[in-house]
């Protein structure tokens, strides 16, 4: 084969690894109790290489990690690993590693990369249009949480098989996102019989932000507290909901239609008092949406737009679950498919650095396809010449 320039360069994988630091993360795995216990050669930094290397390329077991890594042994000087690692190795490490290993390295990373992943965010676009971000924006989060079912039961259950009638077990994913960060800012897994309201009792938000929520994390005293704590909340209401109704407006366009009703209302809970607003939403061929929130101040559109951009969470677990193996997992315990859904985490992020350094709009799940298969120059030509994108 002749001497091409497009073919010569390193790895594109061993580009991702570029944005990991080596020492910090031997640094988290020697100070995390047991990371490095009975530890010959396979520290927390080489699982972590493998780890990623089969989550990039969508293995999903251990025998199609380890054919792997034998057909990309001549490359293994550039990942940084001396030897070539055995499933019975990366077996064992997935239960012997303790996950809080992996979460750590998360929140290294998240505090190391989460100003660029703000600052790089393209202008908000919205039915064509483009706007610089609200004040609200800057410190919008959103809440929620996903399930990962498991037809072992290794977690408490979520439902049954509709087959056989087997109960599966199940992991929970409660995520809150910052929506100008677009990744994860916080992580918490449980079983799947978890409420999805556990993370909001945990989690307390700066002051003058606002959390966009769905119904399920409805809960008057926890509403009482983020309100006490200056933070505003929107969600979209329950039908169930006791209340008492202190002021109504009721608003109608030229035509005579009803635009919205815009409602102040009262919740009382044994002792407990919550002061709330109610904005009933309708519009043309559409059932009426009604939100609830804590601020008089938003104008009616804000409050809509608020919730409306509650999608964005919904868009990364959707991102999460298209371009990552979350159906098959490495091990049957539950450390390791904890470790396992760490590393999505972890890739996801890298990825999303990698595809905002892109001068130019480039599809998520192109850059996750490409990451793991192609050299660096070669990546560079095919983004050129088929998207038009520098690199």
């Amino acid at each position: 084969m002749g001497k091409d320039s497009y073919f010569t360069g390193q790895p594109v994988y061993s580009q991702v690894l570029k944005l990991l630091d080596k020492e910090k993360i031997l640094q988290i795995s020697r100070s995390t109790k047991g990371s490095e216990a009975y530890v010959k050669r396979f520290d927390g930094y080489q699982h972590l290489l493998v780890m990623l290397f089969g989550v990039l390329k969508h293995f999903d077991s251990l025998r199609e990690l380890e054919i792997g890594m034998k057909a990309e042994a001549h490359k293994l000087g550039h990942l940084g690993m001396d030897y070539l690692v055995r499933r019975s190795t990366l077996s064992e490490a997935n239960i012997r590693r303790p996950q809080e290993f992996f979460a750590s390295v998360y929140a290294y990373l998240l505090e190391k990369y989460a100003k660029f992943l703000a600052d790089s965010r393209p202008p908000k676009g919205y039915k064509g249009q483009t706007h610089e971000p609200k004040d609200w924006e800057k410190l919008l989060y959103m809440m929620d949480s996903t399930t990962i079912t498991l037809f072992d039961n290794i977690l408490k259950g979520v439902g049954r098989h509709p087959k056989s009638g087997k109960k599966k077990g199940g992991l929970k994913v409660h995520t809150l996102m910052k929506y100008h960060v677009g990744v994860p800012m916080v992580v918490q897994l449980t079983s799947a019989a978890k409420h999805d309201h556990y993370l909001l009792k945990e989690v307390h938000l700066p002051k003058d932000s606002t959390l966009a929520i769905d119904r399920a994390y409805i809960d008057i005293a926890q509403f009482q507290r983020l309100t006490d704590e200056g933070v505003c909340y929107v969600t979209k209401m329950k039908k169930n909901l006791k209340y008492e109704v202190l002021d109504s407006i009721t608003y109608v366009n030229p035509e005579g239609l009803v635009t919205h009703i815009d409602q102040k209302l009262r919740f009382t809970r044994g002792d407990l008092t919550h002061e709330a607003r109610r904005v009933e939403l309708f519009s043309e061929n559409k059932k009426p949406v009604v939100l609830l929130t804590n601020n008089f101040d938003f104008s009616v559109d804000e409050v809509s737009e608020i919730y409306r951009l509650r999608w964005a969470i919904e868009s990364l677990y959707k991102q999460l679950k298209q371009n990552f193996p979350l159906h098959f997992f490495y091990g049957d315990s539950v450390n390791a498919i904890q470790i396992q859904r760490w590393v999505v985490l972890i890739a996801n992020l890298l990825i999303t650095v990698i595809s905002r350094s892109i001068r130019r709009k480039c599809a998520f799940s192109q850059v996750v396809a490409m990451a793991p298969l192609i050299k660096k120059s070669w990546l560079r030509w095919c983004l050129k010449c088929f998207f038009g994108l520098y690199v």
